[in-house]
């Protein structure tokens, strides 16, 4: 599975770790021994992989001992969220780009919209 803005095995590591439990931390090894009972991978591999996560900002890190563990910095929806904002902002003109965007979704996500819109105006009009 290729996740947008990750490489091949970035996107790998951040899907496992969006699976776990929000507020759970994971460490190298636990990664690692998730990954290697799949496939042949290295623990260097997982960990370089999850520092270079960390240092591009996607992941942050605590000492646990000798070890780090690992979060998300943003959940899969504040991910997705930010492409959805950088196609907007990066695609031309806002207004088309989101006109072509909305004649391609379903009814059920259209629905969505107007549901999330309702809800975010409801917070707004409340302050």
């Amino acid at each position: 599975m290729r996740i947008r803005g990750f490489g091949e095995l970035e996107a790998d590591v951040m899907d496992r770790i969006w699976k776990r439990e929000a507020s759970a931390a994971t460490s190298v090894r636990d990664l690692y021994e998730e990954m290697a009972a799949e496939r042949t991978i290295a623990y260097t591999t997982v960990m370089s992989t999850m520092d270079n996560l960390h240092t591009k900002g996607w992941l942050s890190r605590e000492r646990d001992g000798k070890a780090y563990r690992y979060r998300p910095t943003l959940t899969r929806e504040e991910h997705s969220a930010r492409l959805m904002r950088e196609a907007l902002d990066g695609g031309g003109h806002p207004d088309l780009v989101l006109t072509h965007f909305i004649e391609q979704i379903g009814t059920e996500e259209s629905e969505s919209i107007r549901q999330a819109l309702r809800r975010i105006s409801r917070r707004k009009g409340a302050r």
